[in-house]
């Protein structure tokens, strides 16, 4: 079983701890049963949100309408709903144990 994320009615959930002002955009790990991505946009404005959102559009291959914040838009820790994805799907994309 996955730690970061689970099937939903027409998707899935997503739990991520985010590093924002990063280097580079990147998955780097699971910290506390979410999955770690760095931004290299500033937690400022809502910025490292919409290049969240960005990036799991660009990996999962998914219009950004179909990723929603469903909470921790001013926290680290945040749980997105990703439509027409299953939770096997997303971690086939993003799973940091299986990426090269």
């Amino acid at each position: 079983m996955c730690p970061f994320t689970h099937d939903a009615p027409d998707g899935a959930t997503l739990a991520v701890r985010i590093h924002p002002g990063a280097r580079k955009n990147a998955v780097t790990g699971i910290h506390d049963n979410a999955l770690k991505i760095s931004l290299t946009s500033p937690p400022i404005d809502g910025r490292a949100n919409q290049a969240l959102i960005d990036f799991l559009s660009d990996r999962l291959r998914l219009p950004k309408a179909r990723i929603a914040l469903l909470s921790g838009q001013t926290s680290r820790s945040k749980l997105l709903r990703i439509t027409g994805k299953s939770a096997a799907d997303i971690q086939a994309a993003l799973d940091p144990t299986i990426l090269s």
